[in-house]
């Protein structure tokens, strides 16, 4: 016969005291989650990302650490840039850079939001659209130069066609998602207030996705700025990416440096424009 087991003892009983734990504090702003910034402190932040690399290009054409054939100093590049702006070369290759970007990024656009919001609101559409889009998606658009030149030539248009090709697919899935994001209480709401399919879309759907639809757009306007740098250096006679090759040749550094300093600048602008654009049409977000 086996001896009989003690009963043990209650598990609760078994715990010894629980550790004490400092109060928590709240975090400062800084490091507080999704917490707003006080205006002096997103200042400074701000300031300091804009001047350290500023300072550490000074310290570093100062001191000679690195040759200026691969780092030219500061002076040199303003130099670089006023040379090219007086000659008025700067202002051609500008306008017609831009001139490329209107053209391919705004038909990409034109495209790509009605079928985002068809594929957003739509499951037939999205059944549709969404497959072949996420497949073209992943092939690079500069893969498609050869062809583009086959089939367009070597005018214009293959470069407006790289980027348009480069952004529509990226845009309309962007677009759809946002769509996607609608309450769907607000869209039974109007539905049960007798509103039509097309009245939802106008003064629901459309409405609530524009801010979103917008913040796409700056995304993607980023990404048609470095494909029309691409476009440009297959067979172009002006632009800043064709104007950057001229001056690899001649290991023109400085020169090189001026034109991805304007290009930095004209996408700070209108990404600027467009987050303005985006807090006053989503106000009552």
């Amino acid at each position: 016969m086996t001896a009989p087991t003690t009963p043990a003892p209650s598990t609760r009983a078994s715990w010894g005291p629980l550790p004490r734990r400092r109060a928590v504090r709240p975090p400062r702003p800084v490091f507080a989650l999704r917490a707003p910034l006080p205006a002096r402190t997103r200042l400074l932040l701000v300031t300091v990302s804009v001047l350290l690399p500023v300072a550490v290009w000074l310290v570093l054409g100062a001191t000679g650490a690195v040759p200026a054939r691969y780092l030219p100093s500061l002076g040199s590049v303003w130099q670089a840039g006023a040379d090219m702006a007086a000659s008025g070369q700067l202002w051609t290759d500008t306008w017609a850079t831009v001139r490329r970007i209107v053209y391919g990024f705004g038909l990409a656009v034109l495209v790509s939001v009605p079928l985002g919001v068809a594929m957003g609101s739509f499951a037939a559409a999205n059944a549709l659209l969404e497959p072949l889009s996420g497949l073209l998606r992943y092939l690079p658009a500069a893969a498609f130069t050869p062809l583009l030149l086959i089939w367009l030539g070597i005018d214009e248009s293959p470069k407006i066609a790289l980027i348009f090709i480069g952004t529509v697919f990226f845009n309309m899935l962007m677009t759809a998602d946002v769509v996607r994001l609608v309450p769907r209480d607000f869209v039974d709401v109007a539905c049960t207030l007798g509103a039509r399919r097309r009245e939802v879309l106008w003064k629901v759907v459309l409405p609530h996705s524009l801010p979103g639809m917008l913040d796409a757009v700056r995304v993607n306007f980023a990404a048609a700025w470095n494909l029309v740098v691409v476009a440009e250096l297959v067979n172009s006679d002006t632009g800043l990416g064709k104007r950057i090759l001229l001056a690899q040749r001649f290991t023109q550094t400085d020169k090189i440096f001026a034109i991805l300093v304007v290009v930095a600048v004209a996408g700070v602008l209108t990404d600027v424009l467009l987050r303005l654009a985006r807090n006053r049409i989503g106000r009552w977000l």
